[in-house]
């Protein structure tokens, strides 16, 4: 429900102390009121970010924002050279425009759709308008199956976004330039249409958003309570991500796919799963679809309430009952996901089975954001590796037969890491490589 003050004079110092506690204590889906925001929008374009469409080898979705006074904007692009007169070889595409107000502030979102791209190359693309411009950027479009390739998965970015969580992006992308994606398990900031937090967001990856595609599935703090009580998502999510809109009707650009250089990759959204039977249904029957019509050698599924929570108070039953069985039947690879503030990993066991056995598939829990917890985590039979109070980032890199993944702290140190190798007619082999003399941070 949105929070709506009215000042007056005889007590305004009141409330403004009033709103910053309510700042402080108010939980997700709360519309909180902003009374300082540095991220005013202007006519140069802002908040530029990349995206995945559902074939990042032929296209490529970008947003930007400006000011309202903003009515109408574009996107050039050209293959990349290192002759600056590449560009008077531009194609111009007029963005898609619409107009947003919150918290006092109103702006114009931008995107566009670069389509008809040759893969594997490097394009140079700039936004804007009139006389106002970005910079020019590059981005490469996506391979061929079986090319190798790597990605980045993010846990809980959350809170402290701009101090504390810029640091562990930067280092994400010095391990990981080349990644074809940035993959967010939900939760990229904690109150879902505060603006200032959206900008911090933003700001702590800079130019690495505009540079390699976002692939962000959204969490709880990423959804609000509406006028008539319904879960929705961000007002700011489809502003400014445009993603495949492959996904069930009613959740748009939350739940998609995209395929990559031989794997499919799957978002759903686990929060309105959490909270409606329609959604939750909707979202399995797609599912059941998406994996049985799979031309990729490897899948990799994101969402962010874990099938297996690293804490003993947490059990998203309805998530795991509905969705486990299809990971076991089709051999989803890896399920990544947040929501716990902590790390965990492992392959969980095949109910009715041979006692050991697993179906293969690796589940991981993380956390990027400074936001931790230690209370009632343990450790439980299906974790191989777990870590408290540590913030991670994860790099994935995939080469035909091979998956390896490596998990890094804020610091650039290597935490843990693991290979998945396909086996004709048998499961995957999990070959451990955790670092020898590198402890369990619990």
């Amino acid at each position: 429900m949105r929070a709506n003050y009215y000042l007056k004079s005889y007590c305004r110092f009141f409330c403004i102390n009033f709103l910053l506690v309510l700042g402080l204590v108010s939980g997700h889906r709360v519309l909180a009121q902003n009374t300082a925001n540095p991220y005013q929008p202007a006519a140069q374009p802002d908040r530029i970010i990349l995206n995945v469409t559902q074939d990042p080898s032929t296209s490529m979705g970008v947003n930007w924002r400006t000011s309202d006074s903003v009515k109408e904007s574009f996107a050039e692009i050209a293959i990349a050279s290192p002759d600056p007169r590449f560009v008077n070889k531009v194609k111009k595409n007029t963005a898609k425009t619409e107009t947003l107000q919150l918290e006092g502030i109103l702006a114009s979102y931008h995107s566009v759709v670069f389509d008809n791209l040759v893969p594997n190359t490097k394009y140079a693309y700039r936004v804007g308008q009139g006389e106002t411009w970005s910079e020019w950027i590059h981005f490469n479009t996506a391979g061929k199956p079986g090319e190798k390739f790597s990605f980045i998965y993010y846990g809980d970015v959350q809170t402290n976004i701009r101090s504390l969580w810029s640091r562990v992006a930067r280092d994400a992308y010095a391990k990981a330039p080349d990644a074809v994606l940035m993959m967010y398990a939900g939760d990229l900031i904690n109150r879902a249409n505060r603006d200032v937090e959206w900008g911090d967001w933003f700001e702590a990856g800079g130019f690495i958003h505009s540079m390699i595609p976002g692939f962000p599935s959204p969490g709880n703090h990423d959804h609000y309570d509406g006028p008539d009580g319904k879960t929705l998502t961000s007002i700011f999510w489809r502003p400014q991500f445009v993603l495949p809109e492959n996904g069930p009707a009613g959740l748009e650009e939350t739940c998609y796919y995209s395929d990559i250089q031989g794997m499919r990759f799957i978002s759903l959204n686990s929060d309105l799963a959490e909270e409606s039977d329609e959604f939750l249904e909707k979202q399995k029957v797609w599912m059941e679809k998406v994996l049985s019509n799979n031309p990729n050698r490897w899948t990799c599924v994101t969402f962010h309430h874990p099938i297996y929570s690293p804490k003993s108070t947490r059990d998203n039953k309805r998530m795991r009952e509905t969705f486990k069985p299809l990971f076991d039947q089709y051999k989803v690879d890896l399920v990544l996901q947040g929501h716990d503030h902590t790390y965990a990993r492992g392959m969980a066991k095949i109910p009715m089975a041979k006692k050991g056995e697993t179906s293969g598939t690796m589940y991981v829990v993380s956390v990027s954001g400074p936001k931790m917890t230690d209370s009632n985590v343990e450790k439980r039979d299906w974790m191989d590796r777990s870590a408290l109070y540590t913030q991670l980032y994860h790099v994935v890199k995939v080469e035909k037969d091979k998956l390896t993944f490596e998990s890094y702290t804020a610091t650039g140190e290597l935490y843990d890491a693991f290979d998945l190798l396909k086996q004709k007619g048998k499961i995957n082999k999990l070959v451990d490589r955790i670092p020898a003399n590198v402890p369990e941070r619990r």
